[in-house]
């Protein structure tokens, strides 16, 4: 599996049971498992949620792989959900790529994040509101 070919770790709006997922990942995925992103926190956003890194967090999420006839075409559509466009200076989140620890207690597993863009991750650092525990499932989200 090539870095442009990982698996998606979702926390938010694209989780199973979430207004997203049944727009954008159902039926066009492989495997989905409950996992985990270390070294991050959640914070509460407009709606949806925002990862951002900050040492010592954790969030909840899932760990979603899609059928590889969909890749391509689902990774263009989060990119589009996610509003990110590479090297953009006003991207919200960024598309990064970390491990995360599926729920079954495996091996880490490098993953798609999006992850808070650093402009909005400083200010939800001064202003915003961390989620705690660094679940959101069922915070009733929005469709973007």
């Amino acid at each position: 599996m090539s870095v442009s070919e990982l698996p998606f770790f979702v926390y938010g709006t694209l989780r199973p049971g979430e207004v997203n997922h049944g727009l954008l990942l159902h039926g066009r995925t492989l495997a989905e498992e409950p996992a985990r992103l270390r070294g991050a926190v959640l914070y509460d956003g407009p709606g949806y949620p925002y990862a951002v890194e900050e040492s010592g967090g954790l969030v909840t999420g899932d760990l979603v792989t899609a059928l590889p006839r969909f890749y391509e075409r689902l990774l263009a559509d989060l990119d589009r959900l996610e509003e990110y466009r590479p090297g953009d200076p006003r991207n919200l989140y960024e598309r990064v790529a970390r491990e995360v620890l599926p729920g079954g207690a495996g091996r880490p597993v490098r993953a798609w994040v999006y992850v808070a863009a650093p402009g909005v991750a400083a200010r939800l650092r001064t202003h915003g509101e961390p989620i705690p525990g660094g679940e959101w499932r069922g915070r009733g989200g929005t469709v973007r």
